[in-house]
């Protein structure tokens, strides 16, 4: 079944509400509870029964610039962890809501490309706004999985 914008509009929402879910657990349950929450959320939606995701996430450097693994998405999202000891935990700051703004799409069959931009406002009303890039590849039950994942802070001049 090819994908469709529509396709792509209800992943985004999905992510997004996945993060939103990821903080309000943290919030509510701590460290484990978010984890649970983050750990479902990967199985949902990224593709990494697949193969390797291309995930490289906003604050992220050196050799752990890119992580391919759902171990290193966990550990982004989450924090916590002693094999990623800079991470902060991306998806446990109080985060209440995305919205997000499509600058293109590439849609081609059961494969399709998004970027723009994508805004979370936390509890206390901070936006922060990212440049994110998804790819996406539809798997052979028909689910939208994320095969590409794509984060960065927008260039200051």
């Amino acid at each position: 079944m090819d994908i469709t914008s529509t396709d792509i509009a209800r992943a985004l929402q999905t992510w997004g509400n996945g993060k939103i879910a990821i903080s309000r657990a943290f919030d509510e349950g701590g460290i484990d509870a978010a984890r649970e929450t983050a750990n479902a959320n990967l199985d949902s939606y990224y593709g990494y029964a697949l193969g390797p995701v291309l995930f490289k996430p906003t604050m992220a450097s050196g050799a752990q610039t890119f992580r391919p693994t759902k171990a290193g998405a966990l550990a982004y999202f989450c924090g916590h962890s002693d094999d990623y000891p800079l991470d902060a935990g991306f998806a446990i700051q109080g985060w209440r809501s995305m919205h997000s703004e499509t600058a293109a799409e590439f849609i081609q069959g059961d494969i399709a490309m998004w970027m723009g931009w994508v805004s979370l406002t936390d509890k206390a009303g901070q936006v922060t706004k990212v440049d994110k890039s998804f790819g996406y590849k539809r798997d052979a039950e028909g689910v939208l999985r994320i095969v590409l994942h794509h984060s960065s802070l927008p260039y200051q001049p």
